[in-house]
């Protein structure tokens, strides 16, 4: 159990660049904002591996997505598909050492690999009309393409990020803490002819993890 005293100070990796900003109700167009302080993991091992996934099962209570783009909400984390040998799980920091350890002593002995990856992750959340349309402006993929419940793991500008789709025009968009500063001033750069707002306080909770079921 990681203590909450530290997840009370948490802050988000832009806080020094979102200081002098004004905090907005959200408009139409285009809205920023950071989520909580999560726990990122990443899961490695071989999805025809009967002893894989019955052990990660068995912490999970629910089977790993295996099927592209797919995402599972379980109650200890959300489960998104990055490859057929990968998964990133995304949890609540408060208990992603608890769940760290349960994967840890269920996978003794298994061909697997459990990396906490909390400290070099961060999670924004994108939504609004216009988001799609940043999301294009920066990337590739073809984020049409991409169904509610959905992620894909791809590139924006110079840096990989995970999207999530977690409903019509509305996206956890993952990345590295390091590219925070980088990728805020192409989103910035990116919405101003849509507009956008800024909610500084938003807190990715539960309700919203559950949307993420495909």
């Amino acid at each position: 159990m990681v203590d909450t005293t530290l997840v009370q100070k948490w802050e988000t990796p832009l806080h020094v660049q979102w200081a002098e900003l004004s905090e907005q109700a959200a408009i139409d167009s285009v809205n920023y904002s950071s989520g909580s302080a999560l726990g990122f993991i990443y899961l490695r091992g071989i999805a025809g591996d009967t002893a894989f996934t019955k052990a990660v099962a068995s912490v999970l209570d629910s089977d790993i997505p295996t099927q592209p783009k797919q995402t599972v909400y379980t109650k200890p984390a959300a489960v998104l598909w990055l490859s057929p040998d990968e998964w990133l799980l995304v949890c609540s920091y408060a208990e992603k050492n608890d769940l760290l350890q349960k994967l840890q002593t269920a996978l003794k002995g298994v061909y697997a690999q459990v990396v906490d990856n909390s400290g070099g992750f961060m999670l924004m959340r994108i939504h609004g009309n216009d988001a799609t349309t940043i999301l294009r402006h920066i990337s590739p993929y073809n984020f049409e393409s991409l169904q509610t419940g959905q992620c894909v793991q791809t590139i924006a500008k110079k840096t990989t990020v995970v999207v999530v789709k977690v409903a019509e025009n509305d996206y956890a968009f993952i990345f590295r803490r390091s590219f925070a500063d980088y990728l805020w001033r192409i989103l910035q750069k990116t919405a101003k002819p849509y507009g956008y707002a800024l909610q500084k306080k938003w807190q990715f909770s539960e309700t919203d993890w559950q949307r993420y079921t495909a």
